[in-house]
């Protein structure tokens, strides 16, 4: 189950082997604050895209409702029903008892904090898929799904309810997401989907008594390291979870198939019999390419700490850097021509093009065509430049260089 953004993390998605999406639209979502969300207009375009490519799409409804939010909210379950979205992501008992009674599909969110078999049951009679807490242990996690089975918990469809967990992306400190830093400080609630991350910060302790100040050194104390999974994949599915959710809706597309790709290959190779530790240890290396905090377990392994990021913001081992867009297309020749509005492209540049209907493209520049000077080594700020490429490119396209992630770009 994959992040969607934008239409062009949902492409990348698909392009990566998601089964599933989940996105938000405008308001009432945990990432509200984030620029990229759908609308409601966008509802029939999802699910017309999804249907076409068999993958399932889920819209995130999961922030707590006030009364001044209702009517908004039944709207939104009124045009997911319309669109034909498969279901929505919910946390609050308004939301959930008007789309069961309306008739449109629920899944609940992890922000109810589910935490054993008999929460399941009771909300068995509202949902057919349940995430569960994300800080809870694989052995507990593998109770929950034992009960289930032993006890024949159904849902609303008469199959066994199924348990989804979050397996890679962003940890927050606190308990399934309730947190009221942002709130506290900025009058800007995390549980609207409004948070300013005030954890993501450095911090200093003072003494109050003679004002000396301790600067926490090496570490952001309430920021933990991204979660990651893919290197004991083979135990948490042996748990009996039927879903794997992967966090990152204010990511890029690049992120995106990179990840689901890792775990797609990760999950094929656990039911054919070929995964090892050797491959999900490639797997992890190959993820440290796009966005992370540094990599850790989470609580699935039975850690009583977070293990905390040491830095600001991405580790990642390579960064994006703009370069300018796409122009025309010329499928009988498969070449692609962009318009280059930053730096300078080379031969042998590795290249990165995302699209609404695009996705995502890599390519590595063989050959360089220059405004109608023909085949050049490089191409400067300004130019019209084209590349063989077996990918169709749009107008609307971005275009980025790849680079390592201390290069500076002149």
């Amino acid at each position: 189950m994959a992040p969607a953004g934008g239409f062009d993390s949902m492409m990348a998605a698909i392009q990566g082997g998601a089964d599933s999406i989940y996105f938000g639209v405008e308001q009432l979502n945990m990432r509200a604050r984030a620029s990229m969300n759908f609308t409601l207009e966008d509802l029939d375009e999802v699910a017309k895209i999804c249907n076409e490519h068999g993958v399932r799409s889920y819209l995130t409804l999961n922030t707590i409702i006030y009364e001044h939010d209702l009517s908004i909210m039944r709207r939104v379950v009124d045009r997911v029903k319309e669109a034909g979205i498969t279901a929505i992501i919910a946390s609050d008992q308004a939301v959930i008892a008007y789309a069961f009674r309306v008739g449109v599909e629920v899944h609940i969110s992890t922000q109810v904090n589910i935490t054993n078999a008999e929460t399941v049951r009771f909300y068995a009679t509202f949902a057919d898929v349940m995430v569960l807490s994300r800080e809870l242990s694989m052995v507990q996690m593998k109770t929950i799904c034992d009960t289930i089975k032993n006890e024949n918990i159904t849902g609303p469809n008469g199959e066994l309810v199924e348990v989804e967990v979050f397996a890679h992306g962003a940890l927050c400190m606190a308990v399934s997401g309730k947190c009221y830093l942002s709130l506290h400080t900025q009058n800007s609630s995390a549980n609207r989907g409004a948070c300013v991350q005030n954890c993501r910060r450095k911090y200093k302790v003072i003494d109050i008594e003679d004002g000396h100040e301790l600067e926490i050194d090496n570490e952001y104390i309430m920021s933990p390291e991204d979660l990651c999974t893919i290197d004991f994949l083979d135990q948490l599915l042996d748990t009996g979870i039927k879903v794997l959710k992967i966090e990152g809706r204010g990511k890029g597309p690049e992120y995106v198939k990179c990840v689901v790709e890792c775990y797609r290959e990760a999950i094929e190779a656990y039911y054919d019999g070929t995964y090892s530790k050797a491959l999900g240890e490639e797997l992890k290396e190959r993820m440290t390419q796009v966005y992370n905090r540094g990599f850790w377990g989470g609580y699935y392994l039975g850690q009583e700490m977070g293990k905390w990021t040491d830095q600001h913001g991405s580790k990642a081992k390579t960064r994006k850097v703009y370069l300018g867009t796409g122009r025309r297309y010329f499928k009988n020749i498969s070449v692609a021509e962009f318009s280059l509005e930053t730096l300078k492209v080379k031969v042998g540049d590795k290249l990165l093009i995302t699209g609404p209907t695009t996705g995502v493209v890599e390519t590595v520049v063989e050959e360089l065509h220059v405004n109608d000077d023909g085949k050049q080594e490089m191409a400067v700020k300004g130019d019209i430049f084209s590349i063989k490429l077996d990918t169709q490119i749009r107008p609307s396209d971005k275009l980025y260089k790849v680079v390592d992630a201390e290069t500076i770009e002149a």
